[in-house]
């Protein structure tokens, strides 16, 4: 089976073209066995760029350990370019199938090949049974809580798949790597959430760190700086338009009043290809 390795700001995972290629095997059990980082090829998880009936093309994910995730926008921004490089449609606007719905994306090729995407990403889903967490019934913004005795004030948006947001004074690895966990697999989440951890460094650039649902720590997250960019305006620390600095480099973000749509631009980088053994 062929794949291509792919990143989005460092947010990597493996792409499988099945437009072309057939799975040696079930998705979720190749999934953390091709995404190990020491006997596998390495990466956040597994890609599928398949055949759509309504769009370009349509992207499933799996996390590094085998769970299905909705919707990741640094690995929709690398499908894009895919689609667009390897001639599965070669627009500068597609339509990409993803389990948030179908989402419009435009490529930016320099000399005949992508090198930035930007991303409709949708509305924020803001209602709590949706997102969803049982923090509060309506909406969950900087509602206090506790979480491995620590006291924070989370804020809740879903971007097509859930997210808990944190504004802390620095993101530090005992947040991200021992909070993070604790809360992604907090009951007041039934459908465990990713978590960002932010610093506000000025109202239009903050800085993001992730621990993602069934990943870990991601060096990047663009459904992550899609919710951070809301939380910033809910709870008033930020503007609509920021900048959001990552492990793996810098998001731009757009969360549009007229149409209540977050938009992000972002690299998206083709690493190698290589053959998994049946």
């Amino acid at each position: 089976m062929q794949f291509t390795k792919m990143h989005g700001a460092g947010n990597d995972y493996v792409y499988v073209d099945c437009f072309r290629e057939t799975l040696p095997e079930a998705p979720e059990v190749l999934a953390p066995r091709i995404a190990h980082r020491r006997f596998g090829v390495g990466g956040d998880g597994l890609i599928l760029i398949e055949p759509s009936e309504k769009a370009d093309a349509r992207m499933r994910m799996f996390n590094a350990d085998g769970s299905q995730a909705e919707m990741c926008g640094n690995g929709l921004r690398c499908v894009a370019k895919y689609v667009y490089d390897h001639g599965i449609a070669r627009r500068e606007e597609l339509r990409i199938e993803t389990g948030a719905g179908v989402l419009t994306v435009q490529v930016h090729p320099v000399a005949g090949k992508v090198q930035r995407v930007t991303v409709d990403m949708g509305p924020p889903i803001l209602e709590a049974g949706r997102i969803p967490t049982t923090l509060a019934e309506d909406r969950a913004i900087a509602v206090p809580c506790q979480f491995g005795g620590r006291s924070f004030e989370a804020t809740c948006v879903s971007m097509g798949n859930p997210h808990c947001v944190f504004f802390v004074p620095e993101a530090t690895d005992d947040l991200v790597l021992q909070i993070g966990p604790l809360v992604e697999q907090d009951r007041r989440f039934p459908q465990r959430t990713n978590v960002e951890f932010v610093e506000v460094l000025s109202p239009t650039r903050l800085r993001q760190r992730t621990w993602e649902r069934g990943s870990g720590e991601t060096w990047a997250c663009g459904t992550g700086a899609s919710a951070v960019c809301v939380a910033g305006v809910l709870t008033g620390r930020s503007e609509r338009r920021v900048s959001i600095e990552l492990l793996g480099g810098t998001l731009e973000l757009h969360w549009d009043e007229a149409t209540d749509h977050v938009w992000m631009t972002g690299p998206a980088v083709e690493v190698f290809h290589g053959e998994w053994p049946d």
